[in-house]
């Protein structure tokens, strides 16, 4: 059975190009669109894109609505649906204006791809982000063990993601000169860290109490003192890898290197999170905890302000909505606190704050006021 079409794995060539080097895109992102284009092929027979129809695309997401998830066993969700269907949309309108296809396909058989509008507002609401509680994080530190260099570095790994709420791209490509432990910060250069959008910037250790700051620390000492690495070497090394004496492969301490992608992390995590008896939470899902914590500790703008810098954020827009919605257990704290007599206490600094934000509005070009 034919696995492929020559002329489209030539035109798909062109377009991830046209992706990465264009558009700019990231290469998870490129390899979601090639993951929904063979999607799409497959659905089709491996046709040549240039006998492309509509009823391809209508037949596309019948099958599509059909499927079921590998991870849960479940129908997809719309979100996913909406996603794939997104990168095939995109992917058609771009097809319709390159040479050889532009005979073929028009521009508005891309709209075939579309969802129905009940669907797209499903796929797109906005869903309460959830985030390990800092009690849970201490308590999955306090049972990870820490007696061989992989059991140590796994410790550390989780309590720098807390400490300083960096992604996991940017810790798994962190380099021991990156870390000041004097000034309590980590440097996050773009020139050698995996940051998003390449952007440079410190962030400082973030008050989550506990013994987080001094594992990390105890980490930092050991990698100078015990095993004598120096600046350029990775702050959190990958694992060594042997055929053991089973002639099967087993951890073998470490290695100078760098893990090649943040998936070793997301395990490390996982694992955690499964050992101390708790659900998984991603390491992004830490910067959802952070937040939340901001939300409590910051007293002004000023503060929260800082407080979005130091997770890279340019706007404290960005913290606000992406990261930032009010927990609903904290929503029903605060409507209730409300109806306190001493509520009215804190009117100017919340007018402080709703002047501030304003302010932060019209700077990023959102108009506000003159609508109902």
């Amino acid at each position: 059975m034919q696995k492929h079409h020559p002329a489209n794995e030539r035109i798909k060539r062109r377009y991830y190009a046209y992706l990465r080097e264009a558009k700019q895109h990231a290469e998870p992102t490129v390899d979601a669109v090639a993951a929904a284009t063979a999607c799409f092929e497959e659905s089709t027979g491996y046709r040549d894109f240039k006998s492309f129809h509509i009823e391809q695309a209508i037949a596309f997401k019948r099958r599509l609505a059909e499927q079921t998830s590998l991870k849960t066993g479940d129908k997809l969700s719309k979100a996913t649906m909406h996603a794939t269907l997104s990168h095939l949309k995109r992917f058609i309108h771009w097809l319709a204006g390159q040479p050889g296809y532009r005979s073929r396909l028009q521009y508005s058989d891309a709209d075939y791809f579309n969802l129905s509008e009940k669907d797209v507002r499903v796929a797109t609401a906005k869903r309460e982000q959830v985030g390990p509680t800092l009690e849970q994080v201490h308590h999955v530190l306090a049972q990870m063990p820490c007696d061989t260099d992989i059991q140590k570095r796994d410790r550390a790994l989780v309590a720098l993601t807390i400490l300083t709420g960096a992604r996991d791209r940017a810790v798994a490509s962190l380099r021991l000169k990156h870390v000041d432990l004097t000034r309590g910060c980590i440097e996050q250069d773009a020139r050698q860290v995996k940051t998003k959008f390449s952007k440079s910037f410190t962030s400082y250790f973030f008050p989550v109490r506990g013994e987080v700051r001094t594992i990390v620390e105890e980490w930092v000492t050991y990698l100078r003192g015990a095993l004598l690495w120096g600046d350029d070497d990775p702050l959190f090394p990958a694992t060594h890898v042997i055929v053991g004496p089973s002639r099967k492969f087993e951890a073998s301490g470490l290695v100078r290197a760098h893990w090649s992608s943040a998936a070793p992390i997301r395990a490390v995590f996982r694992q955690a999170f499964a050992d101390a008896g708790l659900p998984y939470f991603n390491p992004h899902s830490f910067r959802h905890t952070l937040v939340r914590l901001g939300q409590v500790m910051c007293q002004t703008p000023e503060a929260f302000k800082a407080w979005s810098q130091n997770l890279g954020h340019e706007n404290v827009l960005t913290t606000l909505t992406s990261y930032g919605p009010v927990a609903t257990s904290r929503q029903g704290e605060i409507i209730k606190a409300l109806a306190e007599p001493n509520a009215g206490d804190s009117s100017v600094e919340m007018a402080i704050l709703a002047k501030a934000l304003v302010k932060e509005m019209q700077g990023a070009g959102i108009v506000v006021g003159g609508g109902r």
